[in-house]
């Protein structure tokens, strides 16, 4: 499952730099697939839409950091627990129920972002 920022966040921004896909952003900033990754071209979101990975999307919150679920592989391939989590001083990186992965589909995932 991907993680998500509650609105408890303090907008501290301790969490965006470790990210290892560039899935947080800073409330109310546009995001794109290409941010950090690889990826290029078009590229399939969650929801079924077809963008190119330049494209900007529209912020998940206008109000504090948000992560986008079509980034975060919770950092599986990368480190043993989502560093968001680690480092957040509020503990409002928690487990996003509307976005249930299996570790399978979070490795793909990475692999995917980062050829």
């Amino acid at each position: 499952m991907a993680i998500m920022i509650t609105d408890e966040c303090i907008n501290c921004g301790a969490c965006e730099p470790e990210c290892p896909n560039n899935a947080i952003y800073e409330g109310g900033v546009e995001w794109a697939i290409a941010d950090g990754t690889t990826i290029t071209g078009p590229y399939t979101l969650k929801n079924g839409s077809e963008v190119d990975a330049e494209d900007q999307q529209t912020p998940i919150s206008d109000d504090f950091y948000y992560i986008t679920p079509d980034k975060c592989t919770e950092c599986v391939g990368f480190h043993e627990e989502p560093q968001c989590a680690a480092v957040c001083p509020v503990d409002c990186c928690i487990p996003d129920p509307d976005h249930e992965e299996d570790e399978a589909t979070l490795v793909a995932r990475k692999e995917r972002l980062h050829v």
